[in-house]
C-alpha cells in the first residue's frame, strides 16, 4: 500500500496536456471541415493532409519530414479521437507517475515517431497479400492517430512489470508485465480483423519501441527524490521543440494544402473518372483476394465471381485494361491448377510459377498506380485514410 500511495499520488500533468492538445487539434480540423456533423464521422482527406497526416509520397517527393511527427496528434474522426484519448487517460498517468514527466514526454514522442516510421516502411504492395495484409499496405494511403504512441506506453508498462517484478507489490505485478498481455493480444486481434483499414505496422512499431525504451530506462522508485537528470530535461525540451517545429512547418504549408472547397464546406466533386476508378479498384482488390484464396487456402469458389467482376469493370486506359486482363488470366490459371490431378510435385511447381507471375503482375500494377493511376485521383480523392 505504501508503494502504491507513493507512486499514485504523483502528478500527471503532461498526460492532461497531451490529451488537451489532441482534442484541440481535432476541433481545429472540425472547424476546417465546416463544423458539419458529417465531418465528425470522416474528415475530408485534404483536411487530414493539411494538418499533417502521413503520406509516403509527400515525404518522399516533397521532403515533408514533419509528417513523421504530426500524425500522432491527428485523428480521422470522432470515434478515433475518443477511443485514443480514453486510452491515453487510462494508460498515460501510470507511465508518467512511474517514470516522471520528462521521460514520459520523451517516450510519447519517440514511440509515436517509431509508429509512423513503421507505417512508412510497410507500404509494400508486393507483400500486402493474404496474411501480409496484417502488416503491409498495398498502396500509399493516409495514416494518422495517436495509437502508435499509445502502444508505446503499453510496451513500456509491459516491460516495466517484467523487468522490476522482484520489487513490485502484487497489485502492480498483476496490472503490469504479463498483466498487459490480454490488452496487447485483444488489440492485435482487432487489428487482424481490421487489416487493410487499421495501421497495424504503426501499432507494432510503437509497441516495440516502447518495450526497448523500458529495457534501457530505470523508473523513479518510491521514496526517491524528484531529481531529474539534466540529460532527460534536455531530451524533454528537444521532444517538445520537435513537435512545435513540426506543426510550424504544417502551418507554413497549410494554405497550399487545404482547398477552398473544404474551407467553405463545399462538397468535393468526384468526376466520372473517379467513379470509374472506384469500380475498377474494387474489382482488382477482390480479384487479388480470390487469387490468394486459391493459391494458399486452395479455395476456388471466389474465383468465378471475381473473374465476372473483372470482366464488367470499367475500362480506364489501355495499360489498365491489360493489367486487369492479366489478373483475370492468373485467376483462370489458379483455378485450373487446383482442378488438375497432377502429382504433388507438379502442383507445387505450378504454384511456384503462379506466385512468380503474380509478383511480376503486382509490380506492373503498382507502377501503373504510381504513374497513370494518379490521374484518377487515387491518392487525393479515392483512398481511405488508415487510422492508427
Amino acid at each position: 500500500m505504501r508503494f502504491a500511495r507513493a507512486v499514485l499520488d504523483r502528478p500527471y500533468k503532461f498526460t492532461i496536456i497531451l490529451l488537451v492538445a489532441n482534442l484541440f487539434v481535432f476541433l481545429l480540423m472540425w472547424q476546417s471541415s465546416g463544423l458539419t456533423s458529417q465531418a465528425l464521422w470522416e474528415f475530408p482527406e485534404p483536411v487530414l493532409l493539411a494538418y499533417g497526416a502521413k503520406l509516403n509520397s509527400l515525404i518522399n517527393e516533397q521532403h515533408q519530414w514533419w509528417r513523421f511527427v504530426t500524425p500522432m496528434f491527428v485523428h480521422v474522426n470522432l470515434p478515433h479521437v475518443l477511443i485514443n484519448m480514453y486510452s491515453l487517460w487510462v494508460v498515460g498517468p501510470y507511465v508518467e507517475k512511474l517514470y516522471g514527466s520528462a521521460k514520459f514526454i520523451v517516450f510519447w514522442v519517440l514511440t509515436g515517431i517509431a509508429g509512423v516510421v513503421a507505417s512508412y516502411l510497410t507500404v509494400r504492395p508486393a507483400l500486402a497479400v493474404g496474411p501480409g495484409r496484417f502488416l503491409f499496405k498495398s498502396s500509399d494511403v493516409l495514416s494518422a492517430g495517436a495509437s502508435g504512441a499509445l502502444f508505446g506506453l503499453v510496451g513500456v508498462l509491459f516491460v516495466f512489470g517484467i523487468k522490476f517484478r522482484r520489487e513490485l507489490p502484487e497489485g502492480f505485478k498483476r496490472a503490469f508485465g504479463t498483466g498487459m498481455l490480454p490488452i496487447i493480444m485483444i488489440n492485435l486481434f482487432i487489428g487482424y480483423l481490421g487489416r487493410g483499414f487499421i495501421d497495424n505496422a504503426a501499432h507494432l512499431g510503437g509497441l516495440a519501441s516502447g518495450a526497448i525504451l523500458a529495457l534501457a530506462v530505470d523508473y523513479r522508485r518510491p521514496g526517491e527524490q524528484s531529481v531529474v537528470a539534466t540529460a532527460w530535461r534536455i531530451l524533454q525540451v528537444a521532444a517538445i521543440a520537435l513537435v512545435a517545429v513540426s506543426f510550424l512547418k504544417t502551418v507554413q504549408h497549410f494554405p497550399n494544402a487545404l482547398p477552398a472547397s473544404v474551407v467553405h464546406n463545399e462538397a468535393p466533386a468526384v468526376d466520372e473518372r473517379g467513379t470509374k476508378y472506384v469500380s475498377f479498384a474494387k474489382a482488382m482488390n477482390d480479384g487479388q483476394d480470390a487469387f490468394y484464396s486459391a493459391l494458399k487456402d486452395h479455395k476456388v469458389d471466389p474465383i468465378d465471381p471475381a473473374v465476372k467482376q473483372l470482366e464488367t469493370a470499367p475500362s480506364l486506359d489501355p495499360i489498365a485494361d491489360q493489367i486487369r486482363d492479366g489478373l483475370k488470366a492468373l485467376l483462370v490459371r489458379a483455378k485450373a491448377a487446383e482442378a488438375n490431378d497432377a502429382t504433388a510435385r507438379t502442383k507445387q511447381e505450378q504454384q511456384n510459377l503462379l506466385t512468380h507471375d503474380f509478383s511480376d503482375w503486382s509490380k506492373q500494377y503498382n507502377e501503373w498506380l504510381k504513374t497513370t493511376g494518379r490521374s484518377y485521383g487515387i491518392i487525393e480523392v479515392m483512398q481511405s485514410p488508415s487510422p492508427n
